[in-house]
């Protein structure tokens, strides 16, 4: 199966984006070779957007992240005050 040049540099083009995101890129490479795999290759806004999709993150996984962090630092706070109140170092 022969790739047309407009298709390779299109896939070129796809990949090239993705290095340059930080992140998780196997989402963007998987879902970039699924559809040259699935045979109807083109490469559209569809099959980008998933790739930025897999490669950054929402706001509730932001926000969830922060709560998270929130309370382990709250949690190493207490755990430090009561070893003071015991006599000891945190």
């Amino acid at each position: 199966m022969s790739m047309s040049p407009t298709r390779v540099a299109a896939l070129s083009g796809v990949i090239g984006c993705a290095m340059m995101l930080q992140g998780c890129l196997v989402g963007a490479v998987v879902g970039t070779a699924g559809a040259v795999v699935g045979g109807a290759a083109q490469v559209t806004g569809a099959v980008v957007g998933a790739g930025v999709d897999a490669v950054t993150t929402s706001d509730e996984e932001t926000r969830a992240k922060r709560e998270r962090e929130q309370r382990e630092y709250e949690r190493e706070q207490r755990r430090c005050e009561q070893r003071q109140r015991q006599g000891r170092d945190c």
